[in-house]
């Protein structure tokens, strides 16, 4: 009895890493390569693959690649509609702060600003704290700009236009074509930078969290005097994004 519940749990893991590895691909996934990708014989993966494939979680091509199973679709659905951001949000922003020993932030929009929704306190006796529940203008911060980036161009554009683009500090981004092309560019290196734009001696770095559509839905940024912010910590940072992101359900490549 303990050899089948064993053997049972081991189907289970090779199953989840087959839909693992077909989600992380781009479009239908060959057989050769899904094999490669869990470390499973061929004959091994073809035969879970079979039976994911009778219950709806994985359809094969007419090419003979997998992809994900319309069934996927309607479960889902039932998880996106309990997803709790802040709460999927909180371990991670807690490992990021003990990373790094700064404060931790989440952020939402809200129209033409952002809003704190969750904080993370750094221990340090000197270090930068936003009000839960404050507002700030998306284009003096690190995770408005990738707002405004996702938003494209145009609707940046039009943002400018809509608000002027108050100074805040001497360094708050005020022209219009400078505001893209720096969102832009944050989006494409998958982060962001505020550098004392909204703060006077207050620095962050600022990263994205998608859902499973990819769409974003939210912001990490670490915030700390800009005298003592690093750029050793970006990598981390993106890391903290890409995970709350796949708990999300986003497993793409823009991130």
């Amino acid at each position: 009895m303990k050899e089948k519940t064993t053997s049972s749990i081991q189907v289970i893991d090779r199953m989840a890493q087959l839909l693992d590895a077909i989600a992380q691909g781009h479009g239908p996934v060959s057989l050769k390569i899904l094999s490669a990708e869990t470390g499973l014989h061929p004959s091994t993966a073809h035969r879970i693959l079979a039976a994911l494939g009778e219950h709806g979680l994985v359809e094969r091509t007419e090419a003979g690649h997998y992809r994900l199973g319309i069934k996927l679709l309607g479960l889902a659905s039932r998880v996106e509609q309990r997803v709790d951001l802040k709460r999927e949000a909180l371990p991670i922003m807690e490992w990021l702060r003990s990373e790094l020993g700064e404060t931790v932030n989440l952020t939402v929009r809200d129209g033409d600003e952002v809003v704190y929704v969750e904080r993370v306190s750094s221990h340090k006796m000197i270090r930068v704290e936003q009000v839960i529940g404050g507002h700030a203008p998306l284009h003096v911060t690190a995770v408005g700009k990738l707002f405004l980036a996702f938003d494209g161009k145009t609707d940046c554009l039009a943002y400018a236009r809509r608000t002027r683009l108050p100074a805040y500090t001497p360094t708050t981004l005020t022209q219009p074509e400078q505001l893209w092309n720096e969102a832009k560019h944050s989006l494409e290196q998958g982060y962001a930078l505020d550098n004392e734009e909204a703060e006077t001696g207050v620095g962050c770095i600022g990263v994205p969290v998608l859902d499973a559509s990819g769409k974003m839905v939210a912001g990490l940024s670490v915030s700390a005097p800009i005298a003592r912010r690093s750029d050793e910590w970006i990598a981390v940072t993106i890391t903290a994004g890409k995970r709350l992101s796949a708990r999300l359900g986003y497993f793409g490549g823009k991130s």
